[in-house]
């Protein structure tokens, strides 16, 4: 089984561990709000794994879909959503056919989501992601705003892909699927170096772990791409 498929399967309360110590500073929440009003909106969250966009927005937008592949995810995602006190939707469902009326949203949000058709598809997955955007347009209205996040690196000085293969697909969003892309800093912040070591090597494994406790790293470089567009 691959290493994140069962993370996201079996190991949801440990992932949600992790990426709530990300973000310190806040980066995220106002680089979307510059991109996009959430007030008075219905929004979509693709891939939405144990609920980091709807904690993000949720105050703010009038209705929330969350979406993720994974029970143990959303499982995860309804324990986040009773101790935050919010009310939006959760569904069970492949992104690359989501069960939402054709211009349902006026934002549809994939994170962290599509990037793995790259390793988990690595003879069509060009195919994959060009079914995913299809269904990311179809699903928004007329002018919504269509945002991807993806990862450009954890533990690096300056973002940048972290593969090869990814550096394919963000050209493929960038130069086939007319996104503009904007890097913002979303370092995670962590209680103490022991925790610090333990949830990266859970997640991204012993290379960078090792690399925390080398440089005795409490607070952990990260990097998150945001793509996006109006729709069309």
């Amino acid at each position: 089984m691959d290493h994140f498929v069962k993370i996201y399967q079996k190991k949801a309360a440990a992932y949600h561990e992790l990426i709530a110590a990300e973000d310190v500073d806040g980066n995220l929440r106002s680089a979307l709000q510059k991109i996009t009003s959430f007030a008075d909106s219905r929004i979509l969250d693709v891939g939405g794994g144990t609920g980091r966009i709807p904690l993000l927005i949720a105050d703010q937008a009038n209705e929330v879909l969350s979406i993720d592949l994974h029970r143990d995810m959303l499982r995860e995602q309804i324990v986040q959503r009773e101790a935050f006190g919010g009310n939006w939707w959760l569904a069970q469902a492949d992104l690359r056919q989501l069960p939402v009326a054709t211009n349902w949203a006026d934002a549809v949000i994939a994170g962290w989501a599509i990037g793995h058709f790259r390793s988990w598809h690595a003879d069509d997955w060009t195919d994959q992601v060009d079914r995913a955007v299809a269904e990311l347009q179809r699903s928004a209205k007329p002018q919504g705003q269509l945002i991807i996040l993806e990862t450009m690196g954890t533990g690096s000085d300056a973002a940048g892909p972290p593969t090869p293969g990814l550096a394919e697909y963000y050209s493929r969003l960038e130069d086939k699927h007319d996104f503009q892309r904007k890097d913002i800093s979303t370092d995670y912040e962590f209680a103490n170096l022991d925790k610090a070591v333990e949830l990266t090597e859970f997640f991204f494994g012993e290379e960078l772990a090792e690399k925390v406790r080398t440089k005795n790293w409490v607070r952990v470089p990260e990097w998150t791409g945001i793509w996006y567009r109006r729709n069309s």
